[in-house]
Order: structure tokens, then sequence, then C-alpha cells
């Protein structure tokens, strides 16, 4: 495993590859997992070199956080070992809301003090200034250590920026979702934010599992890389089905021709990109988190990162800079 430091010297030390628990609860893109093996998947990860954990009350309606503190009360020395991440995911982010919702994280998560408190979505009832102020509080309380945000274009980090001290911004980056590219990377590049990118897989897209798209299940043909037709969809766009296609099927012929699984190599990838600090892999049992694990030491050349961008072009150039996996560019929840 390889680490970095998020946000400068004064930052963390995480795990390139961070360990997201989405999937160690249930949801609505994710089975029930039997609560032992979640554990044991959880356990596995630090093991494996991981030491970054992201986690939300919204992931399983706080079972997510549940879990990962039982985990942590069952290891002694755990804590000690992990830097823990978890977001405010309230509907409001008042004040009041934000302040009660670490305290139940907290709570359920078993800890004193969180590592890296980050607003999940940004609000466009509340203002910006009412929820920092709730998370300096937090800070000032000893309660978290740092702030963080997650789907927050440049302009909402750039607001958020001439407020407080944030050390990260977490949103979709792949090689099929290439929008952070435009301008939300630059600025974390020239402000020192680490770029924390989650679904490095595309929703399954770059597992190497499937070669066209009939073999997915209808939930995973709702982002903006499918036909606005789709149901469920609800983004209007037009996708870009045949591009994507067309990217996935040269990225599995780089695969095959460097000897590295389709998935280690989207990973290796992100980890490639200037500014980005971690990338968050899901796992829900062992094997999953040491496939997970494994990508961080896949070293790619210079020629095979630009053969990769050059092959997802097209994709990124129809997807635009719209950060929104889910939402068109009309109604975009990330400005």
């Amino acid at each position: 495993m390889r680490y970095a430091k998020i946000g400068g010297e004064s930052g963390l030390t995480v795990s390139v590859v961070a360990m997201g628990t989405m999937s160690v609860a249930a949801g609505a893109m994710h089975a029930a997992v039997d609560e032992s093996l979640a554990l044991t998947t959880l356990c596995a990860a630090v093991d494996a070199g991981i030491n970054f954990f992201d986690t939300a009350p919204g992931y399983g309606k706080g079972e997510s956080e549940a879990r990962l503190g039982k985990a942590l009360a069952s290891n002694p020395g755990m804590r000690e070992k992990i830097v823990l991440a978890t977001k405010a995911s309230g509907p409001s982010l008042v004040r009041a809301d934000v302040i009660a919702e670490c305290e139940a994280s907290l709570e359920r998560l078993r800890t004193d003090v969180i590592d890296l408190f980050q607003i999940h979505w940004p609000s466009r009832a509340t203002p910006l200034d009412e929820t920092l102020d709730a998370m300096l509080s937090l800070q000032k309380s000893g309660k978290v250590r740092y702030l963080g945000m997650c789907n927050f274009g440049p302009l909402d980090l750039a607001e958020a920026l001439a407020r407080v001290a944030v050390l990260t911004d977490q949103v979709n980056y792949s090689l099929l979702a290439r929008g952070a590219e435009f301008a939300l990377l630059p600025l974390c590049i020239e402000r020192d934010v680490g770029l924390l990118c989650y679904s490095p897989l595309a929703q399954g897209l770059l597992t190497g599992r499937y070669t066209d798209f009939e073999q997915l299940p209808a939930d995973r043909c709702r982002s903006r890389q499918f036909d606005g037709k789709r149901p469920g969809s609800r983004h209007g766009e037009a996708g870009c089905e045949a591009e994507t296609l067309q990217a996935m099927n040269a990225i599995r012929q780089i695969a095959a021709e460097q000897n590295i699984a389709m998935a280690d190599l989207a990973v290796a990838w992100l980890l490639r990109q200037r500014g980005v600090r971690a990338v968050l892999c899901g796992a829900s049992t062992p094997a999953q988190v040491h496939a997970n694990a494994r990508a961080a030491d896949v070293v790619l050349s210079d020629a095979v990162v630009e053969q990769l961008a050059a092959a997802t072009a097209p994709v990124k150039q129809k997807m635009g800079d719209n950060l929104d996996p889910w939402q068109g560019a009309g109604n975009s929840r990330i400005r």
C-alpha cells in the first residue's frame, strides 16, 4: 500500500486506496450484507494496509456507521490506526441539524472524534455560511479534526474556501466520468485541496465484467452515460452510449496488453492524476478488499496513462463539465 498527505503538510496521511463503506450495509444499490461478513470485511481492509475509511449517515440509514463502529469497538487499537471520515448528510444542513447529526455519527461510530467531517451534498436552501459555522463549532470543540466537502464543484468549493480551510473535495471521477478535469481539479491543485474519487469503476462499467449494456442491471443504466429515455433516468440527456462502449472496449484491450486487471488499471490511472489523493473503493467481502488494495501497487507508464486518456476523450467531451452523475446540466446539483 502507498500513502499520501491530503491537503498539504498539515493534513492527514491516508492510504491512496480508501475503504468506501456504502456496500457494507443494505441500500438502494446494494443488497443486504450479513453483519459478521461486513465486520470481517472492514477488518480485512486494515490488514490490507488501508487506513482511510469513508462513511455517511445516509449509507443504510446509519447502518454503515454502526457496523464500522462495532468493528472499531471489537478490535482494540483499530481506531488509532485509521483515518475516519463521515458526512453531514441531512437535507437541511441548518446549524442545529449538522451538530445533531455529528453527535449521532459519533455515537454510532463509537468514537469521540471524526478525523474528516464532510458536507455530503451542497444545499441550495440553507446558506453555506450557516453550515460551515456549525462545522467550525464542531472543529473548535474537538469533535472534528478537519473539514471536507463532497460533490462541490468549482463555484461551491471556491465559496467554501473563502470561509474555511477545506482539506478535501470528494466527487465522482473515473475514466468514464472526467468532468472534474475541466475546472475543479485545477482549483484543487491551486488551493492544495485533496481530490477524493468515488465511483472509480463507474458503477461496474470498468470492472471488466460487462461487454455490452444488455448485461447490466437496469438500475446501473440511469447515469448520464446512458440514454435519458432508459427507465429510472432523470437527466433528460441523450447520453453517450456508443462512445462509452467504445471506450470500455479500448480500456479492456489496454488492460490485456499490460496484463493488468481492468479494474486495477482504472484505479491506477486515477492515482496518476495530479491532485488526486485517494480513490474510494467499495467492498462487501475480504476478497474484494484485497483486490482493491492491489491497485495501489500498479505502476503505469506515462504512455499508458496518455493512451487511456485518449481512449476516453470522446466520453469526456460528450459528458462535459457537469459533475452530477444523475442529473443533466440544466438541473445539476453540483456547480
